[in-house]
């Protein structure tokens, strides 16, 4: 293990542009650094990956790290965290964004599906319009109404079987005018 002093060196030197010290401390942290950011993101590669943004990080801001007594350890972990924090957060925002993108698009139907069912409704309007009173407003309540064929017969006055048979010929009348 290189002692806090070696890395701060390292440090130093990356701060002016040293390639050699950067692979030294490479060497010397990247085991305590990928489990920083392995711990946080829980896959491997995924962490291997914000594990190299943190030291592109750190190659970059080295020139800033100031000797403060603390650990120089402290500041390089804090980066890997911070970074694989990140990645945690933009991978969530992204499922968030796709769960919310799937939602909308199974949430109703297309342009075209909405205009066909409202074509498709004022056929049907249009054929039951065309049935006599009572029979039209039977079949509006036993099929749109949820209406019994009980409640319906006593409603109308009329036997049971003959609601069955106003309901059979009215769709049948339906059926007919739907298909031409």
């Amino acid at each position: 293990m290189t002692a806090l002093s070696d890395i701060e060196a390292l440090i130093a030197r990356m701060g002016i542009g040293d390639r050699e010290a950067f692979s030294e401390l490479y060497d010397a942290t990247s085991g305590k650094l990928f489990a920083v950011c392995f711990r946080v993101l829980k896959q491997r590669n995924v962490a291997e990956d914000a594990m190299q943004d943190a030291y592109i990080k750190i190659w970059k801001n080295a020139d800033r790290y100031r000797v403060t007594g603390h650990s120089p350890m402290t500041w390089l972990i804090t980066i890997a965290r911070n970074t694989a924090i990140d990645r945690l957060r933009a991978r969530r925002s992204h499922a968030d964004i796709e769960t919310y993108h799937d939602s909308l698009a199974g949430s109703g139907p297309t342009p075209e599906q909405a205009a066909i069912a409202t074509s498709e409704a004022r056929r049907v309007i249009g054929c039951l319009d065309q049935l006599d009173g009572d029979r039209r407003d039977a079949i509006r309540g036993a099929y749109l109404d949820g209406d019994t064929y009980k409640d319906l017969s006593d409603r109308f006055d009329v036997p049971l079987n003959t609601m069955r048979t106003w309901l059979r010929r009215g769709l049948d009348a339906l059926r007919e005018c739907l298909s031409t």
